[in-house]
């Protein structure tokens, strides 16, 4: 099936994760699986900010270093960065060190608490966008022709209006896929038909 690959370990998979062992584990066991945890959806909003203009494989090989380096992407801790940590963070080298990334991500952190406490929870903003109706698992030349959809634009500008920084529409969307909101494995993926499950399981935060 076009856009399906078979690893090693005889797995079908969406096309993109059969390059590398990482990226196989990280299709299989968090990709498109439906997150509301707080913490782990600021961290891949932001991991996703950081990996603008690189491949997200570039982003998981350094992301336990970006882990030590933002406090575990705890809002609180990284809202308390001041101009020595982005100095410190700007001479890590086990992370993308670019200054703006830094800096929006030391904002985002100081306005998560404002969201938060409007919501209730940051997975209670995030997941107002997911799209509705769920729609079917779709071909790789379908998934090929979206970067972006009419909600995660949505949540770009939100999002913008409040002041945070890297937060595309293209950027969103990406964490959407990530987060579960949208399921994008192909036609043909075994953890898509997993994914579907999940999703129909998942009760969004409110």
């Amino acid at each position: 099936m076009s856009g399906v690959s078979v690893g090693p370990d005889g797995v079908a998979r969406c096309w993109w994760s059969d390059s590398d062992d990482l990226y196989r584990r990280y299709h299989d066991l968090e990709w498109g699986r439906p997150v509301a945890d707080d913490q782990r959806l600021f961290e891949k909003l932001i991991l996703e900010g950081f990996m603008s203009g690189l491949s997200w494989l570039t982003i998981l090989r350094k992301r336990d270093n970006f882990r030590a380096a933002f406090r575990g992407f705890d809002p609180a801790a990284v809202a308390r960065f001041g101009a020595r940590d982005a100095a410190r963070l700007m001479n890590d080298a086990g992370i993308v060190r670019n200054r703006a990334k830094i800096d929006a991500t030391i904002n985002n952190a100081r306005r998560y608490a404002d969201l938060v406490e409007e919501f209730g929870s940051f997975g209670a903003y995030v997941w107002r966008y997911a799209p509705k109706p769920r729609r079917r698992l779709l071909e790789r030349d379908e998934l090929m022709r979206i970067a972006s959809s009419e909600e995660a634009a949505a949540m770009s500008k939100d999002l913008r209006r409040r002041g945070w920084g890297f937060v595309g529409p293209t950027t969103v969307y990406s964490f959407m896929q990530a987060m579960g909101l949208v399921n994008d494995h192909i036609r043909g993926c075994a953890a898509g038909v997993e994914v579907q499950r999940l999703r129909r399981k998942f009760a969004p935060p409110r």
